[in-house]
Parts: structure tokens; sequence; C-alpha cells
């Protein structure tokens, strides 16, 4: 949807390109958005709580909620190997120019 053409497939030519031409598309940096965060949460989940069978759903429900419980309270976060700045520079390609 977040493509120009997709305009194009909604709407007749001469529409889409009145719409484009108001429109300034901001694309996220593929490696450093919250999906990123969201994908190495899930790693560790899949780390600490399912690396074995569980046997039941009810008994997945509490073992999930346990370790949510847990990491909410010890306020797990996310530990960039690389701050903004660095960034910038390693994805320079991603960002745009302030």
């Amino acid at each position: 949807t977040h493509r120009p053409a997709s305009l194009y497939k909604l709407l007749p030519p001469a529409e889409a390109r009145r719409i484009l031409k108001k429109l300034e598309i901001h694309y996220t940096p593929k490696h450093g958005s919250w999906l990123d965060i969201a994908e190495i949460e899930l790693n560790v989940m899949t780390r600490q709580c399912l690396s074995r069978r569980i046997s039941n759903i009810d008994l997945l429900i509490k073992e999930l909620s346990t370790w949510e419980d847990e990491r909410n309270s010890n306020k797990a976060t996310v530990d960039w190997q690389f701050k903004t700045s660095d960034a910038r520079i390693k994805l320079k390609s991603l960002y745009p120019v302030l």
C-alpha cells in the first residue's frame, strides 16, 4: 500500500499522479524499525520459553504469561549494537539527509 503503483491500481492515472505530487513517502529503514524489536523479542521468547515441547494449551498460556510478566518486571530492553549517529553512517542509504 505504500508504493506509488498502488495508487495507479486503484485510481485513474491522472488522479493517481495528482495525489502522488502531494505525497512525500518516507520508508522505515529495514534494519532499525519497531518490527526488528518485535522479532528480537520473539526470538528471545523462543529460546527462553518455547525451546521444549509443551503438552497443552493451558500450560502454554501459563508459561508465556509467566515469561511475559518476568520480562516486563525486569524492564527488558533491546541492546542495539550501535547508536543512531553510527547507524546514519553505516546505513546512510536508508536514512534521509537532515
